[in-house]
């Protein structure tokens, strides 16, 4: 990523003595449209296995360090103060999730110049930044799987073993590949966040790695005083016959519905005592070109809920991890060769009173030399071996074809 890199590095003194990132457009998922021209970074975290300690605490604690406190999510959110910090980028990792819930990590991230966590604050400049212009000179070259076709499939069927001994009801199997690439990738990483349905579309950038997200799946909002996640189960080309196999299958509902279950235990813990609900269940809704099963569960925030209580009890999420989650994270880890890196994890934007973390689901990463994609499915007693490698790959299709300018 020698483009973003250099700039990452390249540091500038603005007329108040503080030292500045150079002014970009920022493009980060659930940040308010209509900030996003007047945004400059003024501090930034980031968080490595080796670093050791509590990402999720120590988060919370550099939000409040630069004036986001996220100590009582219950509590009213301030008013917008346009002259001040307007937010921040959180982002973390499906490894950083497990090893906040205490499961098993995995396999090694494959971008190793990605961070675990990053959180970078934003305020706001007196001027607007200037539109990036299209870059020349991009190519994507072939990608390389992580396994074939063959040993995904091996994989469900040891999951399908697994469930057969009563280990698991369900557990999501990620695949992954990587691309070497020249040019700039964050004209293609901007493509990918603008597909049609992304609901967190949009990218976030370091020192030598970038994020595109294209996700339209909601891992945990809070607002006004509610918690809400969206889990997505169930997939079929976007076609009218694959809307009315998706709403007949028996295999998705019952995938769908251990999720939603699953879901809602999770955000038992951080709600008011009964007021978890099911506000809508198994609704078919379009990205790209296929169908997918949505379901929102909401609750009741309990007082005094802070932000890294929250992220130990949704991340990593259960749409992509199984049930139960912590034993599917060690079938998982037994299972993938290759770690999950960008994907599978959480991105968004948090400002005081307010969290929006989109599952990085349909989500690529670059570092400096390779681009990097990932996509999977559920896996129950049900599912067809063959059947699976297909949906995989469906997913995936959108996203390669993009970033590569199709």
């Amino acid at each position: 990523m020698r483009d973003t890199k250099s700039a990452e590095r390249t540091r500038q003194i603005g007329p108040d003595g503080v030292e500045t990132l150079p002014r970009v457009v920022v493009d980060v998922p659930g940040a308010p449209a209509g900030c996003r021209r007047t945004l400059v970074e003024s501090a930034r975290w980031e968080w490595r296995p080796a670093d050791g300690g509590d990402p999720a605490a120590t988060a919370q604690a550099f939000l409040a360090a630069h004036g986001l406190h996220l100590d009582d999510l219950a509590r009213p959110a301030p008013a917008h103060r346009p002259g001040g910090v307007c937010g921040a980028a959180l982002y973390v990792s499906a490894a950083a999730g497990a090893a906040i819930a205490g499961g098993a990590v995995g396999a090694p991230n494959p971008a190793p110049a990605l961070p675990e966590v990053a959180v970078v604050v934003y305020r706001h400049a007196a001027a607007a930044a200037p539109a990036r212009r299209p870059a020349a000179g991009w190519w994507l070259g072939t990608w390389a799987e992580s396994w074939t076709p063959r040993q995904h499939a091996d994989a469900v069927r040891a999951v399908r073993d697994a469930i057969g001994r009563g280990d698991v009801y369900q557990v999501n199997l990620v695949g992954h590949a990587a691309a070497p690439y020249t040019g700039d990738p964050l004209p293609a990483l901007a493509r990918l966040g603008a597909l049609p349905g992304a609901r967190y579309g949009g990218t976030l950038t370091g020192a030598g790695w970038a994020i595109g997200c294209a996700s339209p799946e909601t891992l945990v909002e809070v607002t006004g005083g509610r918690v809400l996640t969206r889990p997505i189960k169930g997939t079929r080309r976007a076609t009218a016959a694959g809307r009315a196999e998706l709403l007949a299958s028996a295999k998705e509902r019952a995938e769908h519905v251990m999720i939603v279950d699953l879901e809602r235990n999770d955000l038992a813990r951080v709600a008011r005592t009964g007021s978890v609900r099911v506000d809508e269940l198994f609704a078919v809704r379009r990205w790209c070109d296929l169908w997918q099963a949505e379901s929102t569960v909401s609750a009741a925030v309990a007082d005094g809920l802070g932000l890294a209580d929250l992220l130990r009890a949704v991340c990593p999420g259960g749409s992509v991890t199984g049930a139960p989650k912590l034993a599917a994270l060690e079938h998982l880890a037994a299972l993938e060769p290759v770690g999950r890196g960008a994907s599978m994890g959480a991105l968004g934007w948090v400002a005081a009173g307010r969290v929006d973390l989109g599952l990085t689901i349909r989500t690529a990463a670059a570092d400096a030399e390779r681009l990097h994609v990932w996509a999977g499915g559920g896996i129950t007693w049900g599912s067809d071996p063959d059947a699976e490698v297909a949906e995989a790959a469906a997913k995936t299709g959108p996203v390669r074809a993009t970033l590569a300018g199709r």
